[in-house]
Parts: structure tokens; sequence; C-alpha cells
């Protein structure tokens, strides 16, 4: 940091994300981030869902860490809430797996099912 405006634009930029973490509205993003989740790579997951939600400017999406999700194998995990309660949890996440679960579930309301763990689990 070489001025305090610098420090101010880190400061905005922290708050913002938090923002997105704690809205109440919306859809309810939780990312597994026990032991295995993160062994798995469930950080640079929380990461993508976070450029993702900010790159496309949603506020009705909130964004936490929960502990372990009980399916290890399966990790990293994610589990989408919508507004009406309805539970989605994703299973072996990839970067590439966040932008289209944000595209298609959060934006066009259409879950990807192919990527649940209840179809990969069988």
């Amino acid at each position: 940091m070489k001025s305090l405006e610098d420090l101010k634009q880190l400061r905005d930029e922290a708050l913002k994300k938090m923002t997105m973490r704690y809205t109440k509205d919306g859809y309810r993003i939780q990312i597994g981030m026990g032991t295995c989740g993160i062994a798995s790579g469930a950080k640079p997951i929380l990461a993508a869902f976070l450029e993702e939600i900010e790159s496309h400017d949603l506020k009705n999406v909130t964004v936490t860490q929960v502990g372990c999700m009980g399916e290890c194998a399966y990790e990293p995990m994610a589990e989408i809430i919508d507004m009406d309660g309805q539970s989605y949890v994703y299973c072996s996440m990839t970067i590439p797996m966040v932008k289209e679960i944000i595209e298609k579930h959060i934006i066009n309301n259409q879950p990807q099912l192919r990527y649940l763990l209840t179809t990969r689990k069988g």
C-alpha cells in the first residue's frame, strides 16, 4: 500500500465480499470446508463462487462456509438452497462447474441435475 486511498479501496473490496457472504434473501450457497473438502480443493471453489457472483453483480446470493458435508468421496461440495428452501447438493466440483451453476442454476433457475450428489451417487 502506498496511500490512504489504497487502504480505503482494500477496505471497500473486503466489505463488498463480506456483504456477499451474509445477504439474507435469495439463494444461499454453502461450501463444504471440512478437512476433506479443503484437501479436495474447496478453497478455489469458494473463491470461484465469490468471483462469479461478483462478476454477474448478483445481490440475492449468500455464500458461506460450512464444515464436513458427510460425503468425503464426493468433495469438494456445494449446497445451494433456493428461495423456496429447496436444497441442491453439487459434488466433485470444478471451476467450470461453478461458472455453469451460477449461469444456469442461479441466474436462469435451471438446476444442473447431472452434477447433483443424488444423481452421481445413484
